[in-house]
């Protein structure tokens, strides 16, 4: 890969971020299709920092992981009217200065999901009550499935469920099958929290 003054920069940003495959992916895929463009990693806690660097870089587009994903919807120009709706973003794109803030995790996840499930009449249990919990459970949630959301912290898993209107159950009172449908979202299996449990 050869960087000069035309290469186009392209980034994910998250904390932590070592877990991330996006920069393999997108650079292989960079590559097949002969794009004059890299795609880094940087990991960082700072929401507001990651934005007046994408600013001041020129990067064109960067995907936003964990925590960023609600932090980072106040910073930018423009969100669309999706990740607004969800309180979510995942990817922003730089329009010649103008940050335009969008949520393709709830559409990804759906069609995911209905490839390999049949949604009508399922009951689904979302584990998490961050970003991609808040995406899926809005998505599922439009489509009509009959909602569940449980968390560790009381009050974050609360709070999405109010706004979801499905009911919240404690993460420790989870005892019996309750769903026909578990989505897991929270950090535990990523690195460094590969051999964690709920």
């Amino acid at each position: 890969m050869n960087i000069d003054q035309n290469t186009d920069l392209y980034a994910v940003v998250g904390y932590p971020i070592g877990h991330s495959l996006s920069p393999t992916m997108h650079n292989a895929a960079f590559s097949a299709v002969g794009l004059n463009a890299i795609y880094l990693a940087f990991e960082a806690e700072d929401t507001e920092g990651c934005i007046q660097g994408m600013r001041a870089l020129g990067i064109k587009g960067m995907s936003v992981t964990l925590p960023h994903k609600p932090a980072v919807i106040p910073l930018l120009d423009e969100v669309d009217d999706l990740a607004g709706k969800i309180g979510a973003v995942n990817t922003v794109v730089n329009e010649r200065g103008h940050l335009i803030g969008y949520n393709t995790d709830a559409v990804g996840a759906l069609r995911a999901l209905e490839e390999s499930v049949e949604l009508s009449e399922k009951t689904c249990l979302v584990i998490g009550a961050g970003g991609a919990a808040r995406a899926i459970g809005f998505i599922l949630a439009e489509k009509g499935v009959d909602l569940k959301v449980s968390n560790r912290s009381v009050e974050r898993g609360e709070a999405l469920a109010h706004s979801l209107a499905c009911p919240f159950i404690p993460l420790d009172e989870l005892r019996e099958p309750i769903a026909d449908l578990l989505i897991q979202t929270t950090p535990v299996g990523m690195t460094p929290h590969k051999e964690g449990c709920l």
